[in-house]
């Protein structure tokens, strides 16, 4: 079956190159030496990576998240500059400004271990020098990573962030000249040593299959200086289905509900609120393997080695393998920017050029977490092993590619291959892209295919706030009262009520209760 879906679209696209990882002699790891568990996961990935023993590097550092701009100075800065300059690593040269820094450099990438600091803390200046600053240059705190990746350059100020010359680039960084002193940081972490083990083993095992799911976006509408934030996510929805990877996007000004019944989640973007909610916030939920999932808050890696405190923790004890966070106040437009990111890995790169490439500062708040030589997209050309639960997104993102230009061959394709394997994923996945045409009516249609033919109760939940989610955009509230309250006849005490009830809270909300009758006071004698 699936051949007569597959070999045809097969034939009509153009195979897609994957970009050459990094080489593995040019990558140095770096472990806490006071921490056991973080000297045996660099030796762990440096098997896995062919990555030589001779670039694995202990640093005698506190065996904390956060630390003094003393200590990283004293324990991961110079003894690291030692190392380099020791070992022959680079050349150091002098600039006409007088900076002393690498002009010849054999590693690029530094990859940070669990059990390494992440968070360097602010050190205070006085006020009358803080008065004249502007805010952003009021802050010498940074994450331990973005601060090494100018660690070669010499007397830089502490003060505020710098600029990065990879931004918005396209290329792979050992091809761009100017960034001979720079590094990319990547680091392998989480909540325990087993988390930060796993994002190792599900990159490595993702590349051989590629990454097939559903996409799910969530707007903040926050409006303003922070319009940015959505048209971030906007944009990743259009390049999605352009090239051919099914979207959900959540428009409401609500993140996604609690209880949400997500599925196939392959990747996940939203912002904004400081503490995991929605889906994460159910104890069965799970992200497909390979997973990049990213929530934009200010700290969203402040507790990155907690699972239950704000984002990145949880989103990794999730089963994501990939995702970026702030240690500190970052400010919108100087975190990475969530399209750039997504594009980047779309079009093959590794995940630490991904992420280098949409950060527009370094020596700032910044952290990228999992695999860096992770390609999460490197079969979208149809190559590697065929997974059976990958079969459906394969064959729409083939069709997609196929026939982008022709909405009305895509529509019967997949109608087709929803008729010929009865799998209502099909319908819901073309309502989801009639929905993103504009096309309501027909997204309706679709989404009552899904909803007659879905078996689970969480899959017609799903639909259910679909079709609610067109009448409450279309201000036919009523309708959406109806088609929620329709759904949770039989389920009302059922986990996958939760979502339901939700939004007819929102919709709908109950009167408050009944002022409890005022007792009068007798006047003291």
């Amino acid at each position: 079956m699936l051949k007569r879906i597959l070999i045809p679209l097969i034939a009509s696209c153009s195979l897609l190159q994957a970009k050459p990882c990094i080489d593995p002699t040019s990558v140095v790891i770096l472990y806490n030496t006071n921490n056991a568990e973080s000297s045996k996961l660099a030796l762990y990935y440096a098997q896995q990576r062919s990555i030589p023993d001779e670039n694995i590097i202990g640093l005698d550092a506190p065996d904390k998240g956060h630390i003094s701009r003393a200590e990283y100075t004293s324990t991961i800065q110079d003894p690291l500059r030692r190392q380099f300059q020791n070992k022959g690593w680079w050349k150091l040269g002098k600039t006409q400004d007088g900076f002393i820094l690498p002009v010849e450099n054999k590693k690029r990438l530094l990859v940070c271990m669990y059990g390494m600091p992440f968070g360097i803390k602010n050190q205070a200046i006085p006020k009358e020098e803080s008065a004249k600053m502007h805010i952003t240059q009021r802050a010498n705190s940074a994450a331990v990573d973005s601060e090494l990746a100018v660690f070669g350059i010499q007397d830089l100020p502490i003060q505020g962030p710098l600029p990065n010359k990879y931004f918005k680039k396209n290329s792979e960084f050992r091809n761009i000249k100017e960034l001979t002193p720079y590094f990319m940081v990547g680091r392998i972490d989480g909540p325990d040593f087993a988390t930060s083990k796993r994002l190792i083993d599900d990159a490595i095992a993702t590349e051989k299959q590629g990454l097939w799911g559903m996409s799910y976006l969530d707007l903040a509408f926050k409006g303003g200086a922070y319009k940015m934030g959505d048209d971030w996510i906007n944009n990743i929805d259009a390049l999605n289905w352009q090239k051919g990877l099914p979207t959900t996007i959540d428009k409401n000004k609500q993140t996604y509900l609690s209880n949400y019944p997500m599925r196939d989640v392959s990747q996940y973007y939203g912002w904004y609120t400081g503490s995991v909610n929605g889906p994460l916030l159910n104890p069965d939920f799970k992200f497909k393997r390979g997973a990049v999932a990213v929530h934009l808050h200010s700290f969203s890696a402040n507790n990155l080695r907690n699972k239950n405190k704000n984002w990145v923790g949880p989103i990794l004890s999730k089963g994501a393998a990939a995702t970026v966070g702030n240690v500190y106040e970052p400010y919108l437009q100087m975190t990475h920017h969530f399209d750039i990111l997504h594009e980047r890995l779309i079009d093959g790169f590794t995940f630490i050029e991904a992420a280098s490439m949409s950060i527009p500062v370094l020596s700032w708040q910044n952290l990228a977490i999992g695999d860096p030589l992770y390609q999460p997209f490197k079969r979208l050309d149809g190559s590697g092993h065929i997974a059976e639960h990958d079969k459906l997104y394969r064959s729409v993102n083939l069709a997609f590619r196929a026939w982008k230009f022709d909405s009305e061959r895509i529509s019967q394709k997949l109608t087709t291959a929803a008729i010929q394997t009865k799998d209502a994923r099909y319908y819901e996945i073309l309502g989801l892209w009639q929905l993103h045409r504009g096309d309501s009516k027909q997204a309706v249609n679709q989404f009552y295919s899904a909803k007659n033919k879905y078996q689970t109760s969480t899959d017609k939940v799903r639909i259910a706030l679909h079709l609610a989610n067109i009448y409450r955009a279309e201000k036919k509230t009523p309708l959406a009262i109806e088609t929620l309250q329709e759904a949770l006849i039989g389920r009302e005490d059922h986990s996958s009520a939760s979502p339901l009830k939700a939004m007819l809270n929102i919709l709908n909300p109950p009167p408050p209760p009944p002022a409890e009758p005022r007792t009068l006071q007798q006047p003291k004698k």
